[in-house]
């Protein structure tokens, strides 16, 4: 199907609304919606938080408080409308009664329980339907959804502070602060975003980090992970203050158990074969509680892992204008290798300045 100059505008303008709800939708996805009439726009919405009106029905709302209806008017809408009930009614049937002729989806909805059937269910209405129009941005948006109903587990960044050559923290464990201010309020942006911040045990010892959004506003706070394989988290840690705390082991100790309990963390026990935390299935428990989108901020052992077993999606790195030398502490703990094809190659799509540092967003090939 083919679109015009303006069928882009709007849905450009809803792409600008779904990007409202980055920090307050999760589990759902981040999905904005432009009616339109004769040219001119009458109503748009945004979805704003799980459990509240997806875009479609904010939208149609929006329409109706205006003393206006949405007959005969064309939807542009991020996301295909759902088809199903859910904590909300299907917004495709919203549309249907609500007299709109012509709908355009972004994307189809990747939700099993969607996955086409509601631009069906709109078509045999008698609607005319398209989709397809700036997918690739509208994916972008909700890239952790997707991943999470396509793979069952959530997008993973890794992020890492760093200097010009390469390293994170000195010799001795000190790394605050190789970056400025505005890098780390700019990595504090994607803690928000995201639906859980992940660290590992060396990290937690070592920089004792709270792992909550504090340079950016925010309604909520992300999940704190702690890969923890024999439950070595101190209870005083700042990790574990305000709950909300997931810690993934690997052996059980009853009397750390308690303690860490105590504190408000949940434990979840995934051994693998050599008696360390299975990454690849923790993602997996994330997926399967909602969790679209982590952000890793580890060492370089963990760093190294989480690359080795492939849970590394895309890798976002701050670089600062700086050297430290040999004798410190590099990005990720990898193998040597003695041959150059083995190298992990990466698509570099973001290079940008963030103060006096440089910010790059690699995925991995």
């Amino acid at each position: 199907m083919s679109f015009s100059a303006a069928d882009h505008g709007f849905m450009a303008r809803a792409l600008q609304l779904a990007q409202r709800g980055l920090y307050s939708t999760t589990p759902n996805p981040r999905v904005g919606c432009v009616m339109v009439r004769n040219g001119r726009v009458i109503g748009e919405a945004w979805h704003e938080k799980a459990g509240q009106p997806h875009a479609e029905a904010a939208a149609l709302a929006a329409i109706v408080g205006a003393g206006d209806t949405a007959l005969g008017a064309t939807a542009y809408v991020t996301l295909e409308p759902c088809s199903h009930f859910g904590r909300t009614p299907p917004c495709a049937d919203a549309l249907i009664e609500a007299g709109v002729v012509r709908v355009v989806a972004a994307m189809q909805d990747p939700n099993p329980l969607v996955a086409g059937r509601g631009l069906t269910r709109l078509a045999k209405a008698g609607i005319d339907v398209g989709s397809g129009l700036l997918a690739a941005e509208a994916q972008e948006l909700n890239i952790g959804f997707v991943s999470r109903m396509t793979r069952g587990r959530p997008w993973l960044w890794l992020k890492v502070a760093a200097s010009l050559d390469g390293k994170t923290a000195l010799s001795n464990g000190v790394s605050q602060w190789i970056t400025g201010a505005d890098a780390r309020r700019d990595a504090h942006a994607w803690r928000a975003r995201s639906c859980a911040v992940l660290t590992g045990i060396g990290t937690v010892k070592d920089d004792n980090p709270r792992l909550t959004v504090r340079e950016v506003p925010t309604t909520r706070q992300p999940l704190r992970v702690v890969i923890d394989s024999r439950l070595e988290t101190p209870p005083d840690a700042a990790v574990l203050e305000g709950g909300n705390v997931l810690i993934a082991a690997a052996q059980d100790d009853a009397e750390r158990s308690a303690a860490l309990r105590a504190r408000g963390a949940e434990i979840v026990l995934l051994p693998n074969a050599q008696g360390k935390v299975n990454l690849a299935e923790l993602l997996q428990e994330l997926g399967r509680r909602g969790i679209n989108e982590v952000l890793a901020e580890a060492g370089t052992r963990l760093n190294g892992s989480l690359l080795r077993e492939g849970c590394v999606d895309e890798l976002l790195i701050y670089q600062a204008p700086i050297l430290i030398g040999d004798v410190a502490r590099g990005m990720f703990g990898l193998a040597e290798l003695s041959d150059l094809a083995g190298v992990q190659r990466l698509d570099i799509i973001e290079r940008r300045s963030v103060g006096a540092d440089f910010r790059i967003r690699a995925r991995l090939a």
